[in-house]
């Protein structure tokens, strides 16, 4: 078999088996009833003993898993042998329900009833639908959903990964991550990147690889590679001997001293926490969703004040660049979008939430401010979602009715970034979400495999809009409002010295990603920096540009980047 071709998004050479994540366990047919000649006494037996042997099987995983996993496992496996869910089946099986359809209706019963108690137990609502496929799994004699267990490590292969999939993904099993659907922004992308571990996405084949199959991955190459050979083999070995990266220091710099402040993205106070570890400048984006999201109603001033709180007092003295809700396309919220939206991507999300349903942003920017009075961060303000050069104003009126003295903006919408200079009359600063610019650019909706190579940062056209917004930015009389990314692009060390070759202030990035910017970025003057700018300007795909850069950068082979 010849080389599988996807979107490298990950960087890293290795070589291992694959194991195939197994596919979603389908619903039972909703008309199914007791197999012929089978009793509901005997077929209930047979549920217990299946939930008793998903049980087990959970425990032994969650006994070596890591600590973040092993919650998780724990916490499936207590739903296992859940009484009420077990007598909810039983009843079902004695009202005629077939044992997979019983099991299935039941977990779909008790999940509502956590759901509608909110808070915690609505969280766990998660863990009996896991378990229900784990059941129907055994039932029918099928591998388990999930990441499959491995005495030895291997490559995973998927169509792609889910948030829960990779609640047990153990990187000290997983070699790399190959799927033949997701982009350069999906999911798969994403815990990779801050797992550190190699990964292609879009690699139409990925799911036809024979379990077992020693394949080469080559992260940034984008390419899986079955029956390795010996430049494979030297090529991975050298990856496994590379220069150890050093931890960052602290202070994000060019070969010649410019100063480019290295902050992280965080999603709370357990994430600001390990970002300020590896030594990030501040936060760069902090993603306000996780205090919204999974809640049927808002949360209260007091639940924000708190979450936030945590995040600043993890940065004293330090910046804390604050987006407010991003609701809406991928994150839909019950109290504020419209699932019915035909184009949610392209309707009412971000910053335009408030006009429809008003209140949720001021309430959430008066938590904001109170909690930044309680902290000693330096606390910014942006909303994503902003086109227009009035909407920015209203913005900074908002924030300033409410206490907060540095508005900004996320320029994500091309109409943005071909007005900067408009808009940055109205706020103190930017900051471009490379993800959503890219889509919107690009016209590709970024979690579509088939569209990845159009989703890709190094787009020469994207690259014009982070120019013209730099440029926007630095045509005011006055002294230029600063222009930082905070999308993923930042975490790709080549892409950052472009970017700030562009004449980017600031980057921000998953914290896993620090050293390897610094590291690459330091080995840089500025004037370097800008020429390869011009070179990636200057190409006509995608592709050439990124290939144009790296070859001019061999610290990136150096460090296996």
């Amino acid at each position: 078999m010849t080389s599988i071709t996807g979107v490298g998004v990950s960087p890293g050479r290795v070589i291992g088996p694959v194991l195939q994540m197994p596919p979603a366990v389908a619903e039972p047919a909703p008309g199914a009833g007791l197999p012929a000649g089978a009793t509901a006494e005997a077929e209930a037996d047979r549920l217990r003993a299946a939930a008793k042997t998903v049980q087990a099987a959970l425990k032994d995983r969650a006994a070596g898993a890591r600590k973040e996993a092993a919650e998780v496992l724990q916490a499936t496996a207590l739903m296992a042998a859940d009484p009420m869910l077990l007598k909810s089946a039983v009843k079902l099986l004695e009202a005629g329900r077939g044992t997979e359809r019983a099991i299935w209706e039941a977990a779909e019963q008790v999940a509502e009833q956590l759901k509608s108690l909110g808070g915690y137990m609505a969280e766990r609502a998660t863990d009996v639908l896991d378990v229900r496929a784990r059941i129907v799994a055994e039932l029918r004699g099928v591998p388990a959903p999930g990441i499959p267990a491995s005495e030895v490590p291997f490559v995973l292969a998927a169509e792609d990964l889910a948030p829960a999939d990779t609640a047990t993904l153990d990187p000290a099993m997983v070699l790399a991550l190959v799927t033949s659907g997701g982009g350069p922004q999906s999911h798969t992308a994403i815990i990779a990147r801050s797992l550190g571990l190699p990964a292609v996405v879009a690699a139409i084949g990925a799911t036809e690889l024979a379990p077992g199959t020693e394949v080469f991955v080559d992260g940034a190459a984008g390419t899986v590679t079955p029956s390795p050979g010996e430049t494979e083999r030297s090529l991975a070995a050298a990856y496994a001997s590379r220069e150890p990266l050093q931890p960052f220091d602290g202070t994000g710099t060019t070969a010649d001293g410019h100063l480019v402040p290295l902050l992280s993205n965080v999603g709370g106070g357990h994430d600001a926490l390990k970002a300020a570890g590896l030594g990030a400048e501040g936060v760069g984006l902090l993603r306000t969703e996780f205090c919204f999201l999974n809640r049927d109603s808002e949360p209260t001033i007091d639940e924000q004040v708190a979450a936030y709180k945590a995040v600043f007092d993890a940065f004293p003295a330090k910046k804390v660049v604050v987006r407010t809700l991003d609701a809406g396309a991928d994150k839909p919220l019950p109290f504020l979008t419209d699932s019915t939206e035909p184009n949610p991507a392209l309707g009412v999300r971000g910053y335009r939430t408030d006009l429809a349903t008003p209140g949720v942003l001021e309430r959430q920017l008066q938590a904001i401010a109170t909690a930044a009075a309680q902290s000693e961060a330096e606390v910014w303000v942006m909303a994503p979602m902003i086109a227009t050069a009035e909407e920015a104003g209203r913005f900074a009126e908002l924030c300033q009715a409410a206490g907060l003295e540095t508005p900004g903006v996320m320029v994500e919408v091309p109409s943005a970034a071909v007005t900067a200079g408009s808009v940055l009359k109205r706020v103190d600063f930017a900051s471009i979400g490379t993800n959503d610019l890219t889509q919107y650019t690009m016209a590709a909706d970024r979690q579509l495999g088939p569209l990845a190579a159009l989703n890709d940062p190094w787009q020469p056209a994207v690259l014009h809009l982070v120019k013209a917004t730099v440029d926007g930015a630095a045509s005011r009389q006055e002294a230029p409002k600063p222009v930082g990314v905070c999308g993923e692009a930042a975490a790709d060390p080549a892409l950052a010295v472009v970017l700030v070759g562009l004449g980017i202030n600031s980057l921000s990035m998953s914290a896993r990603s620090l050293a390897a910017v610094a590291a690459v970025l330091k080995s840089v003057p500025l004037e370097r920096a800008q020429q390869l700018a011009a070179l990636a300007l200057g190409s006509d795909t995608a592709a050439e540009a990124r290939a144009a850069v790296r070859a001019e950068l061999p610290l990136l082979e150096t460090l296996g980047l």
